[in-house]
C-alpha cells in the first residue's frame, strides 16, 4: 500500500520540526519525516541530529555511531536523502520543487508481529527500493524511528557525471 505526503518546505527549523514530528501516530508521516531530517543535513549536521532525536524513542537518542555514519554517507553526497522526493533526478541535481511530495510503501512482509514496520522508498538515483524501519511503543501507540537505510551510493548528479 502506498501513501504519500506533501510538504510546502523541507529545509525547517527545529521548532517547525518538532511541531510536525509531535504527531506520531502514522508510521508513514515518521518515515516521510525521516527523509525530511535528513536533507536538512546540508544546511546543518547538528539541526540533522536533533530532528532525528524527535522521530526517535528519547531513551535511544542519536548514537556517536549513526552521527558519524551520517558524516560518511553523506559528505559531498547531501543530494541523496532529496532523491526520495518527486520531481527529483540525477539529471536536475537531485532538486525537487515545491511543493515536496514524498512516497512511502509497505507489503505484506513490511509488519512483524513485534510492533515494528518497514517502510519502503523509492530513490530516483536507485533501481530498489530503500528501507526505514519503525517501532510502536505499546502503551501510548506512538511510532518511533529506529533505523534507516536510506544513504546507500545512488547515481551522482549529471552535472558531476563525466560520462553523462
Amino acid at each position: 500500500m502506498n501513501k504519500s505526503f506533501t510538504f510546502e518546505k523541507i529545509l525547517m527549523d527545529i521548532d517547525e520540526f518538532t511541531a510536525l514530528a509531535a504527531d506520531k501516530s502514522d508510521y508513514n508521516y515518521i518515515g516521510a519525516l525521516t527523509v525530511v531530517a535528513l536533507c536538512n543535513y546540508r544546511t546543518d549536521p547538528a539541526l540533522c541530529y536533533s530532528m532525528l532525536d524527535a522521530l526517535k524513542n528519547p531513551a535511544e537518542p542519536t548514537s556517536t555511531y549513526e552521527k558519524q555514519f551520517l558524516k560518511d554517507r553523506l559528505s559531498g553526497k547531501d543530494y541523496k536523502p532529496f532523491s526520495y522526493f518527486a520531481g527529483s533526478s540525477p539529471e536536475n541535481g537531485y532538486t525537487p520543487s515545491a511543493p515536496y511530495s514524498i512516497t512511502l510503501s509497505t507489503n505484506p512482509y513490511s509488519f512483524s508481529g513485534d510492533e515494528r514496520v518497514t517502510l519502503h522508498l523509492h530513490s530516483s538515483g536507485a533501481d530498489s527500493d530503500r528501507q526505514i524501519k519503525l517501532r510502536q511503543k505499546k502503551s501510548t501507540g506512538e511510532w518511533f524511528l529506529l533505523e534507516q537505510f536510506l544513504l546507500s551510493d545512488i547515481r551522482i548528479p549529471a552535472a558531476q557525471d563525466p560520462w553523462a
